[in-house]
């Protein structure tokens, strides 16, 4: 039976566990994503707070990382989602994001609304993909795909 974190603190100590044997056992978020077959976009959430894990993939992810059985039953919980408290973000790369979408939100909003009509895009049904590509001028470019469902807007 599913069962909801209603106060985000244990899911928050469980992270901080989570990325501090992460980094005692020199592991990248592929390599922990990997022994539970799902995206390193989501075990990386589900770690950090913001996902509920499968079984299987709580205890293979508990397995590499030394936690214990309270951490895979913590893990397996629905959180209380959101990982940024209120005002404008002070860390610089997730400030960025915050400014991508203080420039192009309405213009997302406004090409999404165009071509889909009145609703919104899921971040349930939801996948996302971070790749790293050359840049043609020189150095890297980060290549971020947001990849949500679209639910329309239903009158009742």
């Amino acid at each position: 039976m599913p069962h909801a974190q209603f106060d985000p603190s244990a899911r928050q100590a469980l992270a901080i566990t989570a990325v501090d044997a992460k980094i005692r056992k020199d592991l990248s978020w592929q390599e922990i994503a990997d022994v539970t077959g799902l995206s390193v976009a989501f075990v990386t959430a589900a770690l950090l707070g913001q996902h509920p894990l499968p079984a299987d993939a709580a205890t293979a992810v508990a397995g590499l990382l030394d936690l214990d059985a309270d951490a895979v039953r913590l893990l397996q919980t629905v959180p209380t989602r959101g990982s940024i408290p209120g005002g404008i973000p002070t860390d610089p790369t997730i400030y960025r994001f915050h400014e991508m979408l203080q420039v192009y939100g309405t213009t997302l909003k406004a090409l999404v609304h165009e071509q889909f009509g009145d609703g919104i895009i899921s971040a349930i049904n939801f996948r996302l993909d971070v790749k790293k590509v050359a840049d043609p001028e020189g150095g890297e470019r980060a290549v971020i795909t947001l990849d949500g469902k679209y639910l329309p807007t239903k009158p009742f």
